[in-house]
């Protein structure tokens, strides 16, 4: 029986998720299970309209499956904009793997879905995907940070947080006093969400500045920072640009980089560090002293 895109309801459903196709969207359902990449689990689902996309491809996956990809306009997505190329193919929420005997069908929605989008590769001038639903939070190793759309506040933690954070006592930041949004992947050692304030310059090392919280590698991995971030990147793009100022690195604390250089040196001796990055970051760490 043949199958209409404008017959509103059609479903195609992979491993991970299932997309339902509208005729003016792509409702992107993402499964809980398991298995299911934790930041999938964190988005939940997402409506992604047509005019957000540029283009469809089919491709050939890993071990008998297809993979069927919506590519995103440049500019249109706030989770992008923030993740700013750090995801890993696993982790491409516009990503749909399909078992290879589904390639056929896959084939017509990729076609289908090609004559309703507008190639369009110029940067949208404004976010069309809407933004993660706020209130919002999310523990870091250092703290909890919270969003209720309008104001962030960070409240930190006496396990994790730095003596320079706990000197500054918790922080709150309200959207029109932010220019920006800083995002680096917990995948990767030191990663952290960073606030970017129009008049205040910041210190080089997040674990040392009060408008940022750490995660990361050996911390472990804190999904929920990514849609926090496109939350937050969402309402100072709506507010409109704020005068940013350049950053400033002052010296750190000789306890904090002692600090640093033995979490480090656990995570090279647990095999989670090579020794090139463990020498390498070791060395940008006595640097700073």
């Amino acid at each position: 029986m043949p199958h209409t895109m404008s017959r509103m309801g059609d479903v195609l459903a992979g491993f991970h998720a299932a997309w339902e196709f509208e005729s003016d969207s792509v409702l992107i359902r993402y499964e809980r299970g398991i298995r299911t990449p934790k930041l999938f689990q964190a988005l939940g689902e997402r409506r992604i309209p047509l005019r957000a996309l540029t283009g469809v491809t089919l491709t050939p996956g890993k071990r008998g499956t297809v993979v069927l990809r919506a590519e995103p306009r440049p500019g249109a997505d706030p989770l992008m904009e923030a993740a700013a190329g750090q995801l890993k193919e696993g982790c491409d929420p516009y990503r749909l793997v399909l078992p290879a005997e589904r390639e056929t069908l896959a084939e017509y929605y990729a076609d289908e879905l090609r004559a309703l989008l507008t190639p369009d590769d110029e940067p949208a001038d404004r976010f069309l995907v809407p933004a993660p639903e706020v209130p919002l939070s999310f523990k870091a190793y250092d703290g909890k940070a919270s969003f209720d759309g309008k104001t962030v506040f960070f409240r930190w933690f006496w396990t994790g947080a730095s003596s320079a954070k706990w000197k500054a006592g918790d922080q709150s930041f309200a959207v029109s006093e932010l220019s920006g949004v800083e995002w680096r992947s917990p995948e990767v050692f030191e990663g952290h969400l960073r606030l970017r304030r129009g008049d205040v310059a910041s210190p080089a090392q997040a674990d040392q500045d009060p408008a940022a919280v750490v995660f990361g590698l050996g911390y472990g991995p804190v999904h929920e920072s990514l849609p926090f971030a496109a939350a937050v990147l969402a309402a100072v793009r709506e507010r409109g640009p704020v005068a940013a100022v350049p950053a400033s690195a002052p010296r750190r604390d000789p306890a904090d980089i002692a600090e640093r250089i033995r979490h480090l040196g656990e995570l090279h001796q647990a095999g989670l560090v090579t020794d090139e990055e463990f020498s390498v970051k070791k060395a940008e760490l006595l640097a700073e002293l």
